[in-house]
């Protein structure tokens, strides 16, 4: 990929060009510019694929840079970066085509997902491009992919072939399919026909897009959105299972076509915000009015409570209840919805680690959250709780010991070490000397009685600090220590911490 940076300030430029070696090392910098004249000329001598400018420069700033490279005939894909967050500035950019807008400092995690997404769109358009050139198909995918300008060739074109005016109304539907895409797409775009089939009198083309997981459709000949809009809900949706997200919005002119999806698909996920499925109608859906959303802290204490209990069938209870939490009959807005799940199963996560009962090294927790912030169904948001719990093992572990003495000692140790029982107390129970049971546990355990008790208390007061409100004196007294402040000392000898310090650490 041929890159072209233009930005004046040149730690910037310096630091986008080791951003870009940390990513990949195909990624080559053809040139860097320090304003949109220089950037320009650069676009013309080398022809990137790929432009990451900033807007506010000398001379030429970028917006006016790529208007004058798309002029040119040149189509490279742009990251736009700013240090100011009006919305003009990245309703101008999208205008251009631009999909990926960001604001200054610049993280290496959101430059690093704004690369990765310009670098499948341009894969993409190469492997859709269609044979013939000039299909109605092609057209509207590249303006509203933001891939050509809408020139005067091209409203003639479409005026005299399709009657289609510049100046009209168009209908965009999206209809979005998530992680079943590529499997469902040919029976996403028959079972579009059919459904319109039966609606009389529309004019439409569709076509896919991988990026955003959706067959988008645009309805040029039309009587009545509104009307339109109906039959999506009351006829198209039924006939669904729940997975597929539709929606759509009204706009005027071919060059409001980017802009129209860009409006519309960051509103899809308020598809999670209602019980039954909907159509997302913008901007309809902006004007929404919302319940706050409580975090169900009750399902939280829970499903702690479950995991160190390694109960499998009732963390899967205490998920279910979460979810249901939010099927109440309220509209909650989508994102503190999302950030509910977040922490959820941010908890889930960090007690199974406490617990045990978590495999190490096995959740990447970045895609897990890009994966909660762009959900846009629930079936969605139910497979990510289903995924987490792949990572979990909830079997107990068995005891390593084969000496039928050590065992039966530490069945004693599990069902009275809340009662300060000794080694001599056990060795009474077993009819055996205390010297012969600890050199036996000793030797089958690799640790002594009295460590293995203060390690099994230590693990029952985590599972209490994390799953109760109890007082401290009360998890003392619970596992077995009658002074809470010589608990508090034993506490912090095993974990480095103390068990209010644990405790705030892990809520």
């Amino acid at each position: 990929m041929r890159v072209l940076i233009v930005e004046d300030e040149i730690r910037i430029r310096e630091g986008i060009v080791k951003l870009l070696e940390k990513i990949d090392k195909d990624y080559e910098v053809v040139g860097q510019a320090t304003d949109g004249a220089q950037g320009l000329e650069l676009c013309k001598e080398f022809s990137p694929e790929i432009i990451i400018t900033d807007i506010r420069m000398p001379n030429m700033d970028g917006l006016q840079m790529l208007s004058a490279v798309y002029a040119s005939g040149l189509k490279p894909r742009a990251i736009v970066i700013s240090a100011y967050s009006e919305f003009e500035y990245a309703k101008g950019a999208m205008k251009l085509g631009v999909t990926e807008y960001l604001l200054k400092p610049i993280s290496l995690m959101d430059f690093s997902k704004a690369i990765s997404n310009i670098t499948e769109q341009i894969s993409e358009d190469k492997r859709k491009k269609p044979e013939q050139v000039g299909t109605l198909e092609q057209i509207v995918r590249d303006i509203m992919f933001g891939h050509a300008m809408v020139s005067k060739e091209t409203t003639d074109y479409l005026a005299n072939v399709y009657n289609i005016k510049n100046d009209q109304k168009f209908l965009v539907l999206c209809a979005y399919m998530g992680n079943s895409f590529d499997e469902k797409r040919e029976s996403g775009y028959k079972f579009l026909r059919q459904a319109f089939s039966s609606y009389r009198d529309i004019k439409y083309t569709m076509l896919e897009s991988e990026y955003h997981k959706s067959i988008v459709m645009l309805i040029y000949s039309y009587s009545d959105g509104h009307d339109i809009e109906r039959f999506i809900q009351y006829q198209l949706l039924n006939q669904v299972d729940g997975e597929l997200v539709v929606g759509c919005e009204e706009i005027t002119g071919l060059d409001n076509l980017t802009v129209g999806l860009g409006d519309l698909y960051p509103y899809m996920d308020w598809n999670i915000s209602f019980e039954q499925g909907i159509v997302i109608s913008y901007p309809k859906i902006t004007h929404v009015q919302t319940s706050v959303c409580i975090y169900p802290i009750e399902q939280e204490n829970e499903i702690k409570a479950a995991i160190f209990a390694h109960d499998e069938a009732r963390v899967k209870q205490a998920i279910k209840r979460f979810h249901d939490s939010f099927r109440d009959g309220k509209i909650y807005n989508p994102r503190e919805l999302k950030e509910c799940y977040v922490r959820f199963l941010w908890t889930v996560l960090e007690v199974g680690k406490e617990a045990g009962c978590r495999k190490e090294g096995s959740v990447r927790r970045q895609q897990l959250l890009d994966k909660i912030m762009n959900a846009k169904a629930h079936q969605e948001l139910n497979n990510i709780c289903e995924e987490v719990l792949t990572v979990f093992e909830f079997a107990e572990k068995k005891t390593t010991s084969n000496h039928l003495v050590v065992r039966k000692a530490e069945g004693l140790i599990q069902e009275f070490y809340n009662t300060g029982i000794t080694l001599d107390e056990i060795a009474g129970k077993l009819n055996i000397t205390p010297e012969y049971l600890g050199t036996q546990f000793h030797k089958e355990t690799g640790m002594t009685y009295s460590a293995y008790v203060k390690d099994y208390r230590i693990t029952k007061a985590k599972e209490l600090l994390i799953s109760t409100n109890l007082k401290l004196y009360e998890i003392a007294d619970k596992v077995g220590y009658q002074d809470p402040k010589y608990f508090s000392k034993v506490f912090r000898e095993v974990t480095g911490q103390l068990p209010a310090e644990y405790r705030r650490t892990i809520k």
